[in-house]
């Protein structure tokens, strides 16, 4: 045991203390806190170029001034011009594009589709500019339309506003508002997490063993220590790497978070603003706010520890077992790496699933199947399960995990001491299970 201590103390400090280590640890929350002030800052910010556009209706569509809701964008009615005789002189008039709208037939002008509209410019017009035009016509021409048939579009827009459904989640401590979208984001976020980080962790040791192997450092490390204590130490002391990132990202993340207001106050103020504002805006962040307080955030901590630790060694394992059978060509790894692949990549496909329909029989599979329910059980975790799913899906995670460290063990013992010959599943399955 003290010597997997040792192992494990060495492999865990031999990579902590790279500057490798130091640089991605600090730069992955920077970048991520940066990208998130850059696209509050962006959303925040709007259009700095103020567009104005020439309108000669012919068609008598706008009776009044044309009103937009999109601020960068704003309308001026020409009298006494043509769609020919102002072409050549909107640009020279400081106007940016042109909006012609004429009746395709002079002898009926009552129907949309006798009209037609086209919108005049230098250079092609961007989406939202089109989007903007297209949305300030088809809501004149629908009120139009409504007034015409001796509706009232202030009562019609009242009978056509939309429902919000809510649910509320009934607990012994009380009601509580639940938001689908929080409940997803959370759900995909922990299972992608859980996918990269057992690939990427999981290349660490294979190749940690494939360059002690090439070196020959194993063969003096085997002449004190068991092979199997050497890939265990390995598989140990990686992980802990793992966690040991992972929890510093998050204490960071958590500290950028509260020291935005302070380093960012002007941006803060005009979100503050925004908010107030606009009540979409207000009530979409209480939303998010009663969203998160609904989730049950201590079982999905403890879940995503135990279900990282539990993948991460399962594979682990596996790599290390890869990693013992190939010298330096990085070919041979890659076509034994595909199988150890194929259950991760499964999972995630299946997680996509079941985030949508988490009770599904596909679902289920995937969360209690051990090489897949790492993943796909953390895209149920915030939905409501029976508790034996969680129960089996965790014993079976670490027998799973033992029965695999038992058989890539014998693989690894004899694989790190061979060198030239690439040996084929055949003779590894026999390695795995010879006595």
């Amino acid at each position: 045991m003290n010597k997997i201590k040792l192992i494990i103390s060495r492999e865990y400090l031999t990579r902590v203390k790279k500057k490798s280590f130091l640089l991605t640890t600090l730069l992955v929350p920077l970048v991520m806190v940066g990208f998130y002030a850059a696209i509050i800052a962006i959303s925040l910010k709007g259009s700095d170029e103020k567009q104005q556009i020439a309108v000669i209706d012919e068609s008598k569509i706008f009776d009044k001034e044309i009103h937009s809701t999109d601020k960068s964008i704003s309308f001026l009615i020409i009298k006494n011009e043509t769609e020919q005789s102002f072409i050549k002189k909107y640009k020279q008039q400081g106007f940016q594009a042109l909006l012609a709208i004429a009746p395709a037939n002079q002898s009926d002008t009552s129907s949309s589709s006798k009209i037609k509209f086209v919108l005049h410019s230098e250079s092609s017009a961007s989406l939202t500019t089109m989007n903007a035009i297209e949305n300030i016509i088809n809501n004149t021409l629908r009120t139009k339309e409504l007034i015409a048939n001796g509706i009232d579009p202030v009562a019609f827009d009242n009978i056509e506003k939309q429902i919000r459904l809510e649910n509320i989640i009934d607990t012994k401590d009380g009601s509580k508002k639940s938001i689908a979208g929080i409940s997803y984001a959370v759900s995909f976020a922990c299972g992608i997490l859980i996918y990269m980080m057992m690939i990427f962790y999981g290349t660490q040791v294979m190749r940690g063993v494939t360059e002690e192997k090439t070196n020959r450092i194993a063969e003096v490390v085997v002449s004190s220590v068991k092979p199997f204590q050497l890939m265990m130490g390995k598989i140990i002391g990686i992980g802990a790497v793992g966690l040991t990132q992972f929890a510093i990202w998050l204490v960071l993340l958590f500290m950028m978070q509260i020291a935005i207001p302070f380093i960012f106050p002007d941006l803060m103020q005009q979100a503050n603003n925004a908010a107030i504002n606009n009540q979409e805006n207000a009530v979409m962040i209480a939303d998010i706010m009663q969203g998160i307080s609904s989730l049950p955030l201590t079982k999905i901590i403890l879940s995503f520890l135990f279900y990282f630790l539990g993948g991460y060694l399962t594979y682990a394992s596996l790599f290390a077992a890869v990693g013992s059978v190939v010298s330096e060509d990085q070919q041979e790894a890659q076509q034994l790496v595909f199988p150890i692949l194929m259950p991760i990549i499964l999972g995630f496909v299946i997680m996509t699933k079941a985030i949508n329909d988490p009770n599904s029989s596909l679902a289920v599979f995937g969360s209690i199947f051990p090489l897949t329910s790492p993943i796909v059980m953390m895209g149920r975790i915030t939905y409501d399960f029976p508790v034996w799913q969680l129960a089996l899906s965790m014993i079976l995670l670490v027998g799973c995990f033992l029965f695999f460290t038992w058989i890539t063990g014998k693989i690894y013992r004899i694989g790190i001491l061979m060198y030239g010959k690439k040996p084929s599943w055949k003779e590894m399955i026999k390695w795995a299970f010879a006595k």
